[in-house]
């Protein structure tokens, strides 16, 4: 989910307030393990699960520190980068929860009584097996952690992967979320993104806007007179395009019509001064196959 910078400054803040208010309470377990009342010693389970609780609480300690660490070096580095459209950070926090996880279920063995390294070794196994039945859910997963820490897609970007098209709202670890121009959300598999072409409309510097139409060549109209109508239904957004870069192309002449391409350039990208145009460009293009 994008965030702001002053949402995500609060964030921030909020996350070293947690940290302090962690690291008070595993100091107070620790220090409880160490001087605990005699009538304690009765209460296994009680031990049991400060054990575990100080294992948990101490290895989250040490990947939020981490995760401070990093992310106020990178921000020193790249104080001009919009926070809501960087990958590094959303990898760091997806990294950041996959490691609280595994550590979570470790202290769970600890509360449990089990051997960490019997219970790490039967793990694997089982991951073992279980990635050869999903190898493509792990490559998905992989594809996704590439995808956050590069910088060739990035939240907020508008992007083409097939026939969707549409703003990448969130980057997880299996999956691309796109809202398209309908406001619909297309979830579209990392794995997917790796096998087809791509097209980032926002690292682009310049915007093509292209329309295909057909027109009756029995009417008697010229490619010159096509061509200076619709330059002058766009008029109007003259600030919004290279003027030098407007072209009407004849695509194909056929029997009972022919197909005209009109291109032009935009130095933005901009969804609705993009609509605008093309609904000026509709309403010309049909008042001159009406033959108004």
């Amino acid at each position: 989910m994008m965030v702001t910078e002053k949402t995500y400054k609060n964030t921030n803040r909020k996350e070293r307030i947690f940290f302090l208010i962690k690291l008070l309470i595993y100091l107070s377990v620790v220090y409880f393990n160490l001087e605990h009342p005699a009538g304690y010693d009765k209460f296994v389970w009680l031990f049991k699960l400060t054990n575990a609780l100080s294992f948990f609480l101490g290895a989250n300690l040490v990947i939020s520190l981490a995760w401070l660490l990093i992310l106020s070096w990178y921000t020193r580095r790249h104080k001009t980068k919009p926070i809501e459209k960087d990958n590094f950070v959303l990898g760091i926090n997806r990294i950041s929860s996959v490691l609280n996880t595994i550590f979570l279920l470790l202290a769970i063995t600890f509360f449990f009584g089990v051997n960490p390294l019997q219970f790490v070794t039967s793990i694997t196994i089982v991951a073992a097996a279980i990635a050869l039945l999903t190898k493509d859910y792990i490559t998905s997963i992989i594809n996704g952690l590439i995808i956050m820490f590069s910088d060739q897609l990035s939240l907020g970007d508008h992007i083409r992967i097939g026939d969707n098209k549409g703003k990448i709202m969130d980057i997880t670890l299996t999956n691309l979320v796109l809202q398209n121009e309908d406001d619909e959300i297309v979830i579209i598999p990392n794995s997917v993104v790796f096998s087809t072409i791509v097209v980032n409309q926002s690292k682009q510097n310049i915007r093509k806007l292209s329309l295909e139409f057909e027109l009756d060549h029995k009417r008697p109209i010229t490619i010159s007179g096509v061509e200076e109508r619709l330059r002058n239904s766009i008029s109007a957004f003259s600030r919004s395009y290279d003027l030098n870069s407007f072209s009407l192309k004849t695509i194909e002449i056929k029997k009972d019509f022919v197909q005209f391409k009109v291109q032009l350039l935009m130095p933005l990208a901009d969804r609705e001064t993009e609509r605008l145009i093309r609904r000026a460009l509709n309403t010309e293009i049909l008042a001159i196959a009406d033959g108004i």
